[in-house]
């Protein structure tokens, strides 16, 4: 498989990264993000770009892919709904119009969040823009279409996450985050299995449009 990765520096893209990389079914793989990913191989590339919502410039770099990661994505946390929908939403449909007229044969893989609401309409604001983001992918004319909700997610091979609020929280429940897993299997996850779930989707398909972490384990 030929994939697109989205957001390959924040925590979750680099453990898709990292499984994508050790994959011998992915034959390449072009990350398309801000900032470079620090990684060498000769199975990647990287496009740097300020906006990541307007593929047009690069439409040409974008043919013949399977599959698309989708892990781009901020924190709610302090933004107004209008500045996390310019990002959730606004950024992701842009690319993915974008990526379903070039590639309608590709798969499209979205990284939402565990408690994301489908109905548009609940209280929570993240909710309801991934809600709605999650949506409108469903109804782009793709091949297949994923939407991940996965919950806690235990970094493993040394990845951390880039913002510094999530980092204090992961270092104190590094040691328990085994326990965690075990001990709540319907809402714990790891970066390795989250990766190798989103590889497993595109090239076999998965039994559900929208999985949770529970699903995401067993895939």
């Amino acid at each position: 498989m030929k994939v697109i990765l989205f957001g390959a520096s924040g925590m979750v893209g680099q453990g898709v990264l990292r499984e994508c990389l050790l994959d011998p079914d992915i034959e390449s793989i072009l990350s398309i993000g801000r900032t470079k990913t620090g990684k060498q191989d000769p199975k990647l590339r990287e496009i740097i770009t300020q906006n990541a919502g307007n593929l047009d410039p690069i439409s040409d770099d974008l043919r013949g892919f399977d599959a698309c990661f989708f892990s781009l994505g901020v924190s709610s946390l302090g933004m107004t709904e209008a500045d996390y929908r310019r990002i959730t939403y606004d950024l992701t449909l842009d690319a993915a119009q974008t990526l379903a007229r070039i590639n309608p044969s590709m798969t499209f893989i979205y990284v939402s969040g565990q408690g994301t609401d489908s109905t548009e309409r609940g209280r929570s604001m993240w909710a309801r823009v991934k809600g709605e983001t999650e949506n409108a992918l469903l109804r782009l004319p793709f091949k297949a279409a994923y939407m991940f909700r996965p919950g806690f997610i235990q970094p493993l091979h040394g990845i951390q996450s880039k913002t510094a609020l999530y980092r204090i929280p992961y270092a104190i429940l590094g040691p328990f985050s085994g326990l965690i897993r075990r001990a709540f299997p319907k809402y714990a996850t790891t970066t390795e299995i989250l990766g190798r779930a989103m590889i497993k989707a595109a090239r076999d398909g998965a039994p559900k449009k929208v999985l949770e972490t529970e699903d995401i384990n067993a895939l």
